[in-house]
């Protein structure tokens, strides 16, 4: 028998050991579903972030735990610190109230967090620990991030490289890309926790989704209430599916694809612009496809790739935008229909070359999947349907020949009129004289 024997038959009746004692504290099912839906904040798996891992990655600040110390983002942890110290003098409130607040509700942030080093859970419950001082920091951060359009005039020098003129210009915008991306998110509850101490208690979660759409969408923001929302990724998707003029939903056979822009319209659809930019306001009536503007341009991939990774991996979270991206991939499909659609009013381009943005919708679904029953498969199929009837094609074919141009109109009903006097001077002629 060899000297390592003994060692391996010992570290075998660990493991039965450690095994058996694990399936009897197993978890129910229940405890286990509970367990899950704690998480709200996600690490993007390999196999998801090597397509395109830009997109995932933040390039000027970090927000929470994941990208939290990495080398590029250093230096705006000083300017943090700053803004931090802007924030409490403001208050006029200690940083101990704003840290009992948070560490009340310490165990619900972590739990936001889907595989979170057990090192940022060290020292929390004796005092400011790592993952606390964390989220007090980058929340007073990005709560001062989120005033500086319209509430901290004033508050900061002119020339501050972050939230003065300059810094609003061209550092401003990469950090707006960095809050869209889903491993760069903090959870609500702490920015609802740091305006209600603040505030003694005057401003609400509503008061923080305010700032976010005067932040990311102003001056254009509809009035309506967000209600409950798990970080600004979530705000920004739910100001996407706001309430329009929805067509039908649900289930209904039929095909999974439809013809691209271009072949919509030689099939007799009129493509138009939807009378607002919700994601919800997409109808398909009479003939007519309506769907909402969006402006392309370079945030475009990195923000819908995130907000599709969410939906993704958030159970509960619904396949809105997910569902939208795939029906502009199945009408986008040369640069020509790029170019129709912006004629149309519906894509904004500010991007580069028709082809590049078509290239863009191509791409941005690949590797995701979709559920059957999306919000948009009813309306899929009632213009796979329409395209089906030859009468519709006939009648668009008439009308792009004979009806184009005034002229166009002119010389038919001209020539039906001539028609209709040759068709009475032959009956004049051939029938017998009274």
């Amino acid at each position: 028998m060899s000297p390592s024997t003994p060692t391996t038959d010992l570290n075998k009746t660990n493991w039965i050991v450690e095994v058996t004692e694990d399936v009897e504290h197993m978890r129910s099912n229940f405890d286990d579903e509970r367990h899950w839906k704690k998480h709200s904040i996600y690490r993007v798996p390999d196999c998801v972030a090597k397509l395109n891992r830009e997109a995932y990655w933040p390039e000027a600040v970090s927000f929470g735990p994941y990208h939290h110390g990495e080398d590029h983002l250093l230096p705006m942890e000083n300017h943090k610190h700053r803004a931090l110290l802007h924030f409490l003098r403001r208050s006029g409130k200690p940083v101990e109230r704003f840290l009992k607040s948070l560490s009340d509700v310490a165990q619900e942030l972590q739990d936001s967090y889907h595989l979170l080093d057990p090192w940022w859970k060290e020292g929390d419950g004796e005092g400011a620990g790592p993952f606390l001082k964390l989220m007090i920091t980058d929340g007073c951060f990005m709560l001062e991030i989120l005033r500086t359009k319209i509430r901290l005039r004033g508050e900061y020098a002119s020339n501050d490289p972050i939230f003065g003129n300059l810094g609003g210009l061209y550092i401003r915008p990469y950090i707006m890309r960095d809050m869209l991306m889903l491993e760069n998110q903090l959870p609500m509850l702490v920015l609802d926790r740091l305006v209600a101490v603040e505030s003694d208690g005057m401003q609400d979660h509503e008061f923080v989704n305010r700032l976010i759409l005067e932040f990311f969408f102003s001056p254009c923001t509809p009035n309506e209430k967000m209600g409950k929302c798990l970080h600004v990724l979530d705000v920004y998707r739910k100001r996407l599916l706001l309430p329009g003029n929805p067509d039908e939903v649900g289930p209904e056979d039929g095909e999974r694809t439809i013809q691209s822009a271009t072949e919509l319209e030689e099939a007799g659809i009129r493509l138009e612009k939807s009378r607002t930019d919700s994601f919800k306001d997409i109808s398909f009536a009479g003939g007519v496809l309506r769907l909402p503007p969006i402006m392309v341009n370079d945030t475009t991939e990195s923000k819908f790739l995130n907000l599709m990774t969410f939906e993704r991996f958030h159970d509960g979270a619904g396949n809105e935008v997910t569902a939208y991206m795939y029906f502009m991939d199945d009408i986008i499909d040369t640069e020509r229909d790029v170019t129709l659609l912006n004629a149309r009013g519906i894509i904004q381009n500010d991007f580069g070359s028709d082809k590049a943005v078509a290239e863009l919708f191509n791409s941005l679904n690949k590797d995701m999947a979709l559920d059957e029953n999306n919000s948009l498969e009813a309306l899929r199929n009632k213009v796979s349907k329409y395209c089906k009837k030859p009468w519709n094609k006939w009648r668009a074919n008439l009308i792009k020949t004979y009806f184009r141009s005034p002229w166009s109109i002119l010389s038919l009903l001209c020539a039906i009129f001539l028609f209709t006097l040759t068709i009475i001077q032959t009956i004049y002629t051939v029938s017998p004289a009274g």
